[in-house]
């Protein structure tokens, strides 16, 4: 790691600069040490918890690979009459399955690590966790769309950012903000010459896999398409490799893009890849987060599809609403472009589509409020010392949970349907014409579930 990176890192609990340590980092501020893995600076506010937690969902992955590969050697030791073609099929995603997870295990041994578990009690005192329906395999597809079929996609991504780097000077230093997979930062880094280019992202299936490739290396994964073309498509052994070894200075960094571990206006460019859609905070104080950690006259880079990770209808915000909140932000009006590209065309599926996607480039101009820390937790679940609010979604779950929970305890494998609606109408839970319809449907959820959870 170059010394003008580690002039750049900042603890992301208090924002004091890092001393390197053996093996990591320490913040002074905080007494606390940051780890290293593979290399990789870890840099998580809770450092101890979210190792724990990213083993916990590699161990979860792992059993539910190898019930899946249960299953499939259940459903082709009791199915006597499958066709030739079906019984070849499923043997060959069964044995792809089992060396998939071998393969998973192995890239991702360094996150085994030694420490000690850390409890959920970490991420309470800082507000912060990692988000619940992110796994490691979430966005599995894009590694290799960036590393082995995705050339068109990669390069229609490159080309729209290109006007952003018009006049920018020579060495610019670039965090790519959100970089998942890595290509793109990849190519950038290669393409502009920068003083440095850092690629963070949470994720560390996709930043120990980007070290390999990035470094010289290859290796193999299975591609698992969506809508196979082909019975021999269901499950592809792909080679992920770059075009050549990255120019030295790419840095790659394992940590929270709403805790960026970064001084103040460390970066000439910052680049949001398909970032603003899953973040779950607003794009009003997501704008003065990015003004923080730009130079006077840097630049922000966007690319993606502009949705929001937002339930409110006044947070879906329009193209026009964008370029507002970021003028009030500390920018100049930002330019926008629009492109149809291809979204994900695997060779091996049916599902690849073309996706019209925003991108825009923008100067900072002037310094923005600076937001206060990120925290995923509301106090009442923090200090527990505050009441439970009441909130609407609360108060229906409690009512179909009880609902739930009395048709629940009416199974008893000799009741049937009608039984359990002639309960409901005789405890005056429901009207007789509502009962029997109300425990159909009910059933059937439950049924559906169970067969959908035995296909996951």
């Amino acid at each position: 790691m170059t010394t003008a990176l580690k002039d750049l890192l900042a603890c992301p609990r208090c924002d004091k600069a890092l001393d390197g340590v053996t093996a990591g980092w320490r913040c002074a501020g905080c007494n606390v040490e940051f780890p290293d893995l593979a290399g990789i600076p870890w840099l998580f506010a809770e450092p101890a918890a979210s190792r724990s937690e990213w083993r916990q969902r590699l161990d979860f992955l792992l059993r539910r690979l190898e019930q899946d590969v249960q299953r499939l050697d259940q459903t082709l030791e009791s199915q006597t009459t499958l066709l030739a073609v079906t019984a070849e099929r499923l043997e060959r995603i069964k044995l792809a399955v089992a060396d998939h997870a071998r393969r998973l295990e192995l890239l991702l041994e360094p996150l085994r690590g030694h420490e000690p578990a850390a409890g959920y009690e970490t991420y309470l005192a800082l507000r912060t966790r990692l988000p619940p329906d992110q796994g490691l395999t979430t966005y599995y597809p894009n590694l290799h769309r960036d590393w082995c079929w995705g050339e068109e996609e990669n390069s229609a991504a490159l080309a729209l950012l290109e006007p952003g780097f018009e006049a920018l000077g020579d060495t610019p230093n670039i965090l790519v903000l959100g970089s998942g997979a890595g290509r793109l930062a990849y190519d950038v880094h290669a393409q502009y010459s920068p003083a440095m280019t850092v690629a963070l992202d949470f994720n560390p299936l996709f930043q120990l896999a980007v070290q390999k490739i990035t470094t010289g290396g290859s290796f193999e994964l299975y591609e698992f398409p969506l809508a196979p073309r082909a019975s021999r498509d269901h499950a592809v052994l792909r080679e992920l490799r770059a075009p050549a070894a990255a120019p030295p200075r790419l840095h790659l960094v394992l940590a929270d893009a709403l805790r960026a571990p970064f001084k103040d206006a460390s970066f000439d460019v910052i680049i949001t890849p398909w970032l603003i859609d899953i973040l779950p905070e607003d794009f009003a104080t997501l704008c003065p987060r990015i003004n923080r950690l730009l130079r006077p006259d840097g630049r922000w880079l966007n690319l993606g599809s502009l949705t929001f990770n937002q339930v409110g209808p006044d947070k879906q915000y329009s193209p026009e609403e964008c370029a507002a909140l970021i003028e009030a932000a500390g920018f100049a009006a930002p330019v926008f472009a629009e492109a149809t590209i291809p979204y994900m065309c695997s060779p091996a599926s049916r599902h690849g589509r073309r996706e019209t996607v925003l991108a825009w480039h923008v100067t900072k101009t002037g310094k923005a409020k600076r937001p206060t820390r990120y925290e995923a937790l509301p106090d009442w679940l923090v200090k527990g010392t505050e009441p439970v609010p009441l909130l609407d979604a609360f108060r229906m779950q409690a009512t179909t949970t009880r609902i739930y929970a009395g048709l629940m305890a009416l199974i008893d494998g000799r009741r049937t349907l009608k039984d359990m609606a002639k309960v409901l109408v005789a405890q005056r839970v429901m009207a007789a014409a509502d009962a029997e319809p109300a425990v159909r449907q009910f059933l059937t959820k439950m049924y559906n579930d169970s067969q959908r959870a035995q296909r996951l």
